[in-house]
């Protein structure tokens, strides 16, 4: 019985082993940036709870108000069968921040599974204290820096200075094709939802290209012109100026939805806005127009100059220097640097004058950066000499207009002496060349064959004109229409009524839309998540009700659902599913836990309205 207890807490011991994670970790965490006066957390997380002996580092710039606090947390999961467990102990403090600049909290110590461990420092950026309206600072009440929403004016209205966009340029005064960067950056002080619609300028006489954000957008505390703002990169491109003089970039418009905490405790008013506090405002931003000053590239433009501005390099190679004739000569070409590099022509490769030249081939690997285009431009020469003999392939020149010293400068390759020996065949040879042996090309093949197949000879006067034949191939498909007809009137006369095929399909189409959302989900592709929500949620009631989505609004919506004998608490409901989706998009804190209440919360409201609506 003995041994039997032993193997027992044997085999438990090695479980929970097998359960423990390999790896400990020890991080700290703070917010990247506060305002004088704003509390805080800074954290201390240990991932197992076999610790003693934490220390904490000598903590500079801020006051200590709390800490430090111990909680522990623990969890297990079993996925595919194989079962995982998580432990952690965190030690929290709070802090307040007493002056601004940059400051740098070190790491703290702890023994962890009989391991002395070192965290990672923080870095965490003070800001001046918020100047509001009325002279109150954000740190006041105690409260967050990132609870900026409070900090906005009273009232239903949104003030310029609560919501505002920037369009600023990296550089005001440009040369011709230098590039430069159009950032629009969002400041609010107040909940915003979403944009219904946003218009961009056309950017005429730039060359614009989008860079790629990433889709998490993160916002990030900002100190503006006296305020504390949550501010985020919404747009950013890079413009090449295609002509010289002021050129201007149009004011962009942005169509804002705003959720605005009303301060009137007024119960009607809650009971008439669905029980909540908060209410819908829509405000037009529109962006400073910008003036850009091109000027002219500088007279005395080499010969050879290639249309580039900014920062190159090329360098050159060949393939072989000794060859026979009829065989391939490749000379390559690699133009690398940050610039125009997507405008630029290509340099021309001076082949001896008895040397059969192809189309040169370009494979472009470049990506987008602040400052242009960067990578690199790789040209393929090919030739093929016919006739042996020493020839000389002349260097290429490079020109191109530098960024830097504001000056054109040009480049050379090396000069290539090639020898080119008698080979097997002539030159009547089929060719086929170019690197990866495509291009074919026949050379002295004029005369074609005569075909020597039999041939079958009809009677003079024999027509296929009202032949059998030809009356059989008006007949057979005119029978087949009418059967065809016959057959499926009933489903054409259905399909006839598009009213109902639109209702009887909403329930379809909505669930295509949700599981395309769900694939948006598992991607975290937050915008376009929300956006297929909101389409499944209103091309559902749309189809279901047939009216246009463009008739359709919040205001209408509850007296149309009410006509086909929907209830009033999932009026309501469909409602909430609505707005929840609507202010999860720009609200902050969870991305991935409100993705999933909105997606569960629509799906169940659109069941609901399947079984309620009545026709």
């Amino acid at each position: 019985m003995r041994k039997i207890v032993f193997l027992w807490i044997a085999l438990i011991a090695v479980s929970m082993n097998a359960f423990a994670d390999g790896k400990v970790s020890f991080t700290a965490s703070a917010p990247d940036a506060v305002a004088v006066g704003d509390q805080f957390r800074l954290s201390y997380t240990v991932t197992t709870q076999k610790v003693r002996a934490f220390r904490a580092p000598s903590i500079k710039g801020f006051d200590v108000l709390m800490g430090p606090s111990r909680s522990q947390q623990s969890s297990v999961q079993m996925i595919n069968g194989q079962t995982t467990s998580t432990s952690s102990i965190t030690f929290t403090y709070i802090l307040m921040a007493t002056a601004e600049g940059d400051f740098t909290i070190p790491g703290a110590t702890i023994t962890a599974d009989g391991n002395q461990m070192v965290s990672n420092s923080v870095q965490v950026r003070v800001l001046p204290a918020d100047q509001s309206a009325n002279g109150a600072s954000s740190g006041n009440g105690g409260k967050q820096s990132g609870d900026v929403a409070s900090r906005a004016s009273s009232g239903t209205s949104v003030s310029n200075s609560d919501l505002f966009i920037t369009a600023t340029a990296s550089k005001m005064t440009v040369y011709e094709q230098e590039a430069f960067l159009l950032t629009y950056k969002i400041y609010t002080l107040v909940d915003l939802r979403m944009f219904d619609n946003v218009k961009l300028p056309d950017f005429k006489g730039f060359h614009s290209q989008e860079v790629e954000l990433p889709n998490d957008r993160r916002w990030r505390l900002e100190h503006y012109k006296g305020r504390n703002y949550q501010s985020t990169i919404y747009r950013q491109f890079v413009l090449f100026p295609q002509q010289a003089g002021k050129l201007t970039i149009d004011a962009a418009r942005f169509d804002a939805s705003i959720a605005k905490a009303t301060q009137v405790a007024d119960p009607f008013e809650a009971f008439f806005n669905g029980g909540s506090n908060y209410v819908e405002v829509k405000k037009t931003i529109l962006t400073p127009q910008l003036t850009i000053d091109v000027k002219p590239l500088p007279a005395g433009k080499p010969a050879d100059f290639s249309g580039g501005v900014g920062e190159f390099n090329i360098t050159s190679s060949i393939n072989s220097t000794n060859v026979k004739t009829n065989d391939a000569v490749t000379v390559k070409l690699v133009i690398s640097g940050t610039g125009n590099l997507k405008l630029l022509s290509n340099p021309e490769v001076k082949f001896p004058e008895d040397f059969e030249v192809y189309d040169p081939k370009v494979d472009s690997k470049f990506r987008l950066t602040n400052s242009g285009l960067s990578g690199s431009k790789v040209i393929e020469y090919l030739a093929i000499p016919r006739n042996a003999g020493t020839y000389k392939i002349p260097a290429v020149r490079f020109s191109y207009f530098d960024i830097n010293s504001r000056s054109y400068k040009t480049l050379t390759t090396e000069e290539y002496e090639l020898h080119v020996e008698k080979g097997a065949g002539n030159a009547a040879q089929t060719i086929a060349n170019f690197t990866s042996k495509e291009d074919l090309k026949v050379l002295n093949e004029d005369i074609r064959f005569i075909k020597q197949n039999n041939v079958t000879l009809s009677p003079k006067g024999d027509f296929f004109f009202g032949s059998l034949t030809y009356w059989l191939l008006y007949l057979i498909p005119g029978i087949a229409f009418i059967a065809f007809f016959i057959i499926y009137r009933k489903q054409i006369a259905a399909n006839a009524n598009v009213a109902k095929m639109r209702t009887k399909k909403a329930n379809k189409v909505a669930v295509k839309r949700m599981k395309q959302a769900g694939k948006l989900l598992a991607e975290n592709k937050k915008d376009a998540f929300y956006d297929e929500v909101l389409k499944a949620l209103w091309g559902y009631i749309s189809d279901k009700l047939n009216i246009p989505v463009s008739r359709l609004s919040k205001d209408n919506i509850e007296e149309e659902l009410r006509n086909y004998g929907v209830n009033d608490a999932l009026i309501k409901e469909f409602l909430d599913a609505l707005n929840n989706c609507e202010f999860a998009r720009f609200a902050p804190g969870d991305d991935n836990q409100a993705m999933d209440k909105v997606y569960s919360a629509s799906l169940e409201v659109i069941s609901k309205m399947e079984n309620s609506i009545k026709h």
